[in-house]
């Protein structure tokens, strides 16, 4: 019997080959034309542009990705239910597992590829810990996004943008709890000083984080939707806690609203010289996130490749 999608990905990080995600889900449905939802995003788009999703995932796995994330990320009822799309909760994330994984078939030529499903703590009122759900709460949602995505199929959950404590650690039980594997990326922006401090939680540090949520209770962890430029930074604070493979996964540029259009966004020269540093520096999983398309992708296999 040949091996699991995610069972040839986890022998090939212990033989300490580089693992490609994919780049930007979100931005690159925009930048190709789909409708950005006013409250939540994209995730709306999975149903409205289901066909287009579909082709960005084949798009990612050609160009070299190994693992593609479900159109997840912004699809859990802290962002659902205040946008009036809490009856459309089931229907988006299966329907987003399912694109990803006929993207899979249709694309990876027999290559082992890993469909990831997301899960964050993203919601409507990030910027204002008061309006926070309650902690019960809280893991009761993370708990039905946690055992969705397994039902849906998924090879494995990945935490993306973890940065509040009181909400990652919920959300982290929860995807433990399904059995799958769990990755974890944390996420980082410029303090006061310039270091790495938490993206929802500014008044901690970023080893403050790191502690709350162990990084330790995943066998990938990594820093995710932080400026390329404060990726090695944060990732030097993460080896203080993780000696485990580790993944740099950056975003580039900023959101213009109010069309949610992503602009100033680095070269994909720019983002394989940064990779490859981090490759240098032990990372083992490399992608990108906000901003980062198809051509970034592209030029991480290539960088790859000629290592």
């Amino acid at each position: 019997m040949t091996d699991s999608p995610m069972r040839a990905i986890e022998r090939r990080l212990a033989a300490g080959e580089v693992i490609l995600l994919d780049g930007g889900t979100g931005t690159e449905l925009e930048r190709r034309g789909a409708s950005m939802h006013d409250a939540v995003w994209c995730a709306a788009a999975t149903l409205s542009h289901g066909d287009l999703l579909r082709t960005i995932h084949e798009d990612y796995v050609r160009a070299g990705a190994s693992v593609i994330i479900a159109n997840t990320y912004a699809s859990n009822r802290l962002m659902l239910e205040p946008a009036g799309l809490g009856g459309e909760f089931e229907a988006i994330n299966r329907r987003a597992v399912e694109l990803a994984l006929q993207a899979r078939d249709r694309a990876a030529g027999g290559d082992a590829v890993a469909v990831a499903g997301s899960m964050s703590h993203m919601s409507p009122m990030r910027h204002d810990p008061a309006r926070a759900p309650s902690p019960a709460r809280a893991a009761e949602y993370f708990s039905e996004m946690a055992e969705t995505l397994a039902a849906a199929g998924v090879d494995f959950i990945i935490m993306e943008m973890m940065s509040n404590p009181d909400l990652a650690r919920p959300a982290l039980a929860a995807a433990l709890a399904t059995g799958l594997p769990v990755w974890i990326g944390y996420s980082a922006l410029r303090g006061e000083r310039g270091e790495p401090v938490p993206f929802l939680r500014a008044d901690l540090g970023f080893a403050d984080l790191l502690g709350a949520v162990p990084p330790s209770q995943a066998p990938v962890a990594g820093v995710m939707h932080t400026h390329v430029d404060l990726t090695s930074p944060a990732l030097a604070v993460l080896r203080g806690f993780f000696d485990g493979p580790t993944m740099a996964y950056p975003d580039s540029g900023f959101f213009e609203m109010p069309s949610w259009q992503f602009v100033d966004i680095i070269s994909p020269a720019m983002l394989a010289g940064a990779a490859r540093g981090w490759i240098e520096e032990g990372v083992q999983v490399v992608g990108g996130c906000c901003g980062l398309g198809v051509e970034h992708i592209e030029a991480l296999a290539e960088m790859i490749a000629a290592r």
